[in-house]
């Protein structure tokens, strides 16, 4: 095949040129021509290799699959004519020179038993910002086998800004320059970042993609100008990133050892628990200021919440992923954390802690207090009500006269997830609940908690 029969973006043509022993990720704004390179490598690698060519592309969905289908339709029958065969009950492509094309779903693990054991030479995954962690990705790496002189390839795409947003960045944005070759750690594979924004496609109407792209996030300028320019810094989260900022909601832990005394004025303070086992668990300790000056020397206005301490039950490396901790050990876990601040362990968690489904001896809540750690119910409020209560909190933070929301460095994991949290693409004034969320979610608990609750439970030391 003659690449210049096709009339490639400069993108395109400088992707075709990176070395085929390398893997490589697709990243940049939406309307860069990414999916069509998927198409255009999968053609020259069937070109090259022949009935030793068998690919695998991937979306999480079906529907997901509809848009590639077609482009594949218009590439082949340009190369080819009728000569290449769709099976659309099998979605597999076979082209004349004996390589297949698969256009597969992987959406769970269940849906990966279906590729277990089979082989590709190169496996594509379109828009994988849609899968929260990489699980599935990794496990699909073992099916990249072939014969010898055939450099086996995974090559990934997405947009900054979804579900998965963090892992990506972490894994392939920030490792290395744009077309520098990288080691990635978990793949043990060298990578290339190829990033493409719309404005280098000189085959869509930019002026009319552009007024789509803005009509499309009218309400959030910084998800916007992450699809525009494709930025991966700019789109740390598309919920908080308007109103989250280190330099405002960040406290330095060094300065916060002891819950503060002010003249006999000691700051209020309580638990905020999200459950999880299979998922993180994760508590905090928050604190409520009087109106006084913190240990750090900031005056915090009356009301304002500072969460000082976090106890995070996530795998080493997975933000999603569970410790699968029982109550004994995770209340433990609390009552040591609470005896490093000279508290109660006693705060608020979600209504699914007080459910008496699948307990035997009583709720999850009931296991708890029998381990020492007591919770309420958060206060009643919606979802949508929570999260504005937050935003409204951390957007405050640093003002002189109204409460602000603030946040120790050594809360590890808010600080890798509550950042980069997406919007749920269908109520764009909640979040995705795919993603990491278990961090905000406590903490949004915590700031709804009710003063009767508090009250009930009386703030003496240990």
């Amino acid at each position: 095949m003659e690449t210049q029969s096709l009339s490639l973006s400069p993108f395109q043509h400088r992707v075709l040129t990176i070395p085929e022993e390398l893997d490589v990720f697709l990243g940049g704004g939406r309307g860069g021509g990414k999916s069509y390179c998927l198409a255009l490598l999968a053609l020259r690698h069937a070109e090259q290799y022949g009935p030793r060519s068998h690919m695998l592309y991937l979306r999480k969905t079906y529907a997901g699959l509809r848009d590639f289908e077609l482009l594949t339709r218009e590439l082949f029958a340009t190369i080819y004519g009728t000569a290449a065969r769709f099976n659309s009950s099998e979605h597999i492509w076979r082209l004349p020179g004996g390589g297949t094309l698969e256009l597969g779903q992987l959406e769970t693990h269940s849906d990966w038993a279906k590729y277990q054991g089979r082989s590709q030479s190169m496996i594509l995954c379109d828009e994988a910002g849609q899968y929260d962690s990489p699980d599935l990705l990794d496990l699909l790496r073992s099916n990249l086998r072939s014969q010898k002189g055939i450099p086996l390839r995974m090559v990934i795409s997405a947009n900054p800004g979804g579900v998965g947003h963090h892992w990506i960045a972490q894994r392939y944005v920030f490792k290395a320059a744009p077309w520098t070759p990288f080691l990635e750690e978990r793949s043990k594979r060298t990578f290339v970042h190829a990033p493409s924004t719309f404005v280098e496609n000189t085959f869509i109407d930019q002026a009319q993609y552009r007024a789509q792209l803005e009509s499309s996030a009218p309400h959030d300028p910084e998800l916007l100008k992450a699809w525009i320019d494709g930025s991966w810094t700019i789109a740390r989260g598309a919920f908080f990133s308007s109103v989250i900022d280190e330099a405002r909601n960040a406290i330095d832990p060094a300065k916060w050892q002891t819950i503060p005394d002010n003249h006999g004025w000691r700051w209020d303070h309580w638990l905020a628990h999200d459950a999880g086992f299979s998922a993180p668990s994760v508590t905090y300790v928050m604190l409520q200021s009087p109106g006084a000056e913190g240990p750090d020397g900031k005056f915090y206005p009356r009301d304002s919440i500072i969460i000082v301490d976090e106890l995070a039950t996530n795998q080493r490396g997975r933000l999603n992923a569970g410790l699968n901790w029982p109550v004994t050990i995770l209340a433990e876990e609390i009552r040591t954390m609470c005896a490093r601040w000279k508290i109660a362990p006693r705060g608020v968690a979600d209504d699914a802690v007080f459910a008496n489904i699948g307990y035997a001896t009583g709720s999850l809540a009931d296991e708890y207090r029998r381990c020492g750690v007591s919770f309420a119910p958060a206060r009643k409020a919606d979802r949508i009500s929570g999260w504005q209560t937050m935003r409204r909190l951390l957007a405050d933070a640093g003002k002189p006269d109204v409460p602000g929301l603030y946040v120790t460095r050594a809360a590890e994991y808010f600080w890798s997830t509550t950042p980069y949290l997406a919007r749920d693409e269908r109520r764009q004034e909640d979040v995705d609940t795919k993603g990491p969320d278990h961090a905000a979610d406590a903490c949004r608990y915590g700031v709804l908690r009710m003063r009767d609750h508090m009250q009930a439970f009386p703030l003496t030391g240990m």
